[in-house]
């Protein structure tokens, strides 16, 4: 059988029904970046831009059918993984990566709420260790996403680039540790790109608001830009410059206060 030709990238996460994060934003992010988006959902929400009301995870044997049906037929040159609710969802996919090994997967640690609220039960974040980040190509953990990784505090900048060193020896081939939720009062975020060759500084400009859904799109943008060939340390800042123009596009789509990223407004710079 012919393999196609059209290069797909396939994400495992959480809908958001409210449109703003999870599955919706991945492709989104996908079809903006001009890859075929593939999904596999691994978490029902009921939610808008004021809360979240209810929470359904499918079986993990359904789960894993949804992500085989996916490579038995798709050229897949990357896999996002976000939000999964449970270690038996979380074994569900590391297995299915493992029969398929893909080329590359961005691992999106959705570990913590915005409110601060931890999603994880200790069993599914010990197992997110020992059978994700192993095969992770790259993990993108915000701040506390990285404290929980690592087990204690990340309050400077100067503690970011240890943690960032820390973060590889957990298994991922790349880390890129995200420093939006530092306060420093400083007029920049500073993003952390660490790989075997060092420790990359990707720098912007501090937004007045912040909006939901972009650390789905982060994750997105850089696995849709590995799925076409770019190599990971340049995917990782092309799409944390992606993310920035979004959020200057982001706008209120309900009546809470929750901004979203303008996906197609972008561009691709």
């Amino acid at each position: 059988m012919q393999t196609p030709s059209i290069v797909s990238a396939l994400t495992i996460a959480g809908s958001d029904s409210g449109g703003g994060a999870g599955i919706q934003a991945d492709l989104k992010t996908f079809a903006a970046h001009g890859v075929h988006g593939l999904s596999a959902i691994a978490a029902l929400t009921a939610q808008h831009t004021r809360a979240v009301t209810a929470v359904h995870a499918p079986p993990p044997e359904f789960l894993r059918a949804q992500i085989d049906a996916c490579f038995d037929d798709f050229n897949i040159g990357a896999v996002k993984l976000g939000m999964l609710a449970h270690a038996g969802l979380i074994h569900a996919v590391a297995d299915a990566l493992e029969a398929h090994a893909p080329a590359h997967i961005v691992l999106d640690p959705v570990m913590v709420a915005t409110s601060g609220a931890r999603l994880l039960e200790p069993e599914a974040l010990d197992a997110l260790r020992t059978r994700l980040l192993p095969l992770a190509t790259l993990v993108t953990p915000n701040l506390p996403e990285a404290e929980l990784l690592l087990g204690h505090a990340i309050g400077s900048r100067e503690a970011m680039h240890a943690a960032a060193a820390e973060l590889l020896t957990l298994g991922a081939r790349a880390v890129l540790l995200k420093g939006g939720h530092l306060e420093d009062d400083a007029d920049d975020v500073i993003d952390l790109y660490a790989d075997a060759d060092g420790v990359r500084v990707l720098r912007h400009p501090r937004l007045a608001e912040s909006a939901h859904g972009t650390g789905c799109t982060l994750a997105s943008a850089v696995a849709a830009r590995l799925a076409t060939g770019m190599a990971m340390a340049a995917a990782a800042e092309a799409a944390t410059d992606y993310v920035h123009r979004a959020l200057l596009g982001g706008y209120r789509p309900g009546r809470g206060d929750v901004r979203v990223l303008d996906h197609f407004g972008a561009g691709l710079a």
